[in-house]
């Protein structure tokens, strides 16, 4: 039986947490699924929603995609300062579904896929446990409008009984760092696209238009080719790069001679990217882009913030590739977490051919010129010392979601010379996830080596603090039927079905 209201955790204002006792559970519409929320894993994103709030580029209104009054008849659509629910590592079972729903019935088990990216907002694009309703609910509603992508595919992705909620919940995590490496590269010039041309020197850009540098409209184009040295007019051209817009840097043999102020956090929610060249051939600077990000075989990847739960991911999965030469250094703060990581990721090295090698910057630095750099912080300040620290050709993951607005002080001089790549990605897509599922499903690969602790809906604002200070070395999962249990830290113990069978008999 349905009951008529729910425990939920709501975001309610800027750091404003709340457990709400007597939330209303929505009636399905005829296009809307209601779901009983089986658990949900706590996330370093959520923090981001957290502080931002409104702010955010991901809890703004839809902007098309979907008419208007669809979105009307949606209660759990919550964009600007409407109360939200976080939450969006989940696993659902559907309890109720209206006549019109055809993806979904009463029973099925889903893995949910939290990116709309069909949905636009005004900076990014819609998503799950954020301008709608996430999973740190007893029940949650969701309408096929919104999750069916224009090719048809839902975002339920239907997963077995047999594995246990928290190893499924968190392919989600799992896909966005699948999903920071594999994600295609734009390698050229955007057919059809804009392309603005600024400076002189020798033009080698086919369909661009000459404009005048004054007066540039922000965000308007594609592709953005500076030949030149200045760095006032580089700061400026940074705003007229449009979303997923390439940036080229034709130097034509001068320097800057000072950091550039760059736009570093639109390369994580905006998906710009920047390449240049020391002279003025804009082939030379595309040729230098990376089909994907993916790690190379010899490369020395060093994880900054590697002990928390989503850096200690992507040293799980770099050590896994089986390449050959790769060395993992896992660089963090905090001993015992680092102590932690040891622990779980030596025997994967050890399995797979890698190396391991756990730092702490603040008494051992790292001195080795890594080809490859991910950073699992959102502190501009990182970018700048990745790209003093980075070596020739290294590709410079910024993962972690520095906001749209902030800006670094970068060593142009040095990114273009070295010919250094910045990749970001922002959440996953349906097939990342997939792919991480079937890893899990056959037992390749075991997510639940990232569980630190559970926890009911009582002690989820608790965890989300503690994800805040980085207080586990893994990730939190919340089961909301787990009625008064408070956040439990697993110390040695290891998380299986077994565990999490157990722990909801009690």
């Amino acid at each position: 039986m349905i009951p008529k209201t729910e425990r939920a955790v709501q975001l309610v204002g800027p750091d404003q947490l709340v457990l709400n006792e007597n939330k209303p559970v929505p009636s399905p519409g005829p296009n809307q699924v209601l779901c009983r929320v089986e658990v949900v894993g706590l996330c370093f994103s959520d923090l981001k929603l957290l502080k931002q709030f409104t702010g955010h580029a991901r809890k703004s209104e839809v902007v098309s995609g979907i008419a208007k009054s669809a979105l009307a008849e949606i209660p759990s659509y919550v964009p600007g300062d409407k109360p939200t629910v976080p939450g969006h590592e989940t696993v659902v079972r559907v309890v109720a579904a209206g006549d019109k729903v055809r993806g979904a019935k009463v029973g099925d088990r889903f893995l949910v896929q939290t990116d709309y990216r069909w949905l636009p907002t005004a900076g990014s694009n819609s998503a799950f446990g954020y301008n709608f309703e996430g999973a740190l609910q007893e029940y949650v509603l969701m309408d096929e409008r919104v999750i069916t992508s224009p090719d048809g595919e839902s975002m339920l992705i239907p997963v077995p009984d047999d594995i246990a909620a928290s190893a499924i919940a968190l392919v989600e995590p799992w896909a966005c760092v699948e999903n920071s490496y594999v994600e295609k590269q734009r390698r050229a010039l955007k057919p059809g696209g804009k392309c603005l041309v600024v400076g002189d020197g020798k033009v080698d850009a086919p369909n661009a238009t000459r404009v005048k540098p004054d007066g540039i409209p922000a965000g308007q184009f594609d592709d953005v080719i500076y030949f030149g040295s200045d760095a006032a007019v580089v700061e400026k051209l940074f705003a007229s790069v449009a979303t997923h817009g390439l940036f080229v840097i034709c130097q034509c043999g001068g320097k800057f001679g000072r950091p550039v102020t760059a736009q570093v956090g639109r390369v994580h929610y905006g998906g710009i990217r920047v390449v240049g060249t020391t002279g003025n051939d804009v082939a030379a600077a595309l040729n230098a882009i990376p089909a994907t990000a993916e790690v190379r075989a010899g490369d020395s990847v060093n994880v900054v913030g590697a002990a928390g739960p989503m850096g200690m991911m992507h040293v799980i999965r770099d050590l896994s590739l089986g390449l050959r030469g790769v060395t993992v250094f896992a660089g963090d703060l905090n001993d015992e977490r680092l102590a932690v990581l040891k622990r779980i990721c030596e025997p994967v090295a050890q399995r797979n051919g890698a190396k391991l090698s756990p730092y702490n910057p603040q008494k051992s630095p790292l001195a080795t010129p890594c080809s490859y750099v991910v950073i699992m912080a959102p502190v501009p300040a990182l970018v700048t010392q990745a790209v003093q620290g980075a070596g020739e050709r290294a590709i410079i993951n910024i993962f972690a979601g520095i906001p749209a607005d902030k800006t670094a002080a970068i060593d142009l001089d040095v990114y273009i010379a070295k010919q250094m790549y910045f990749i970001g990605t922002s959440g996953s897509v349906l097939e990342d996830m997939k792919t991480v599922l079937a890893k899990v499903v056959s037992r390749r690969l075991d997510t639940n080596l990232s569980v630190a602790a559970v926890s009911g809906l009582d002690g989820a604002i608790e965890g989300i603090r503690a994800v805040e200070k980085n207080l586990l070395p893994g990730k939190i999962m919340v089961y909301p039927s787990c009625v008064g249990l408070k956040l439990t830290p697993l110390g040695d113990q290891a998380w299986d079905k077994q565990a999490e069978e157990a722990l909801l008999a009690r």
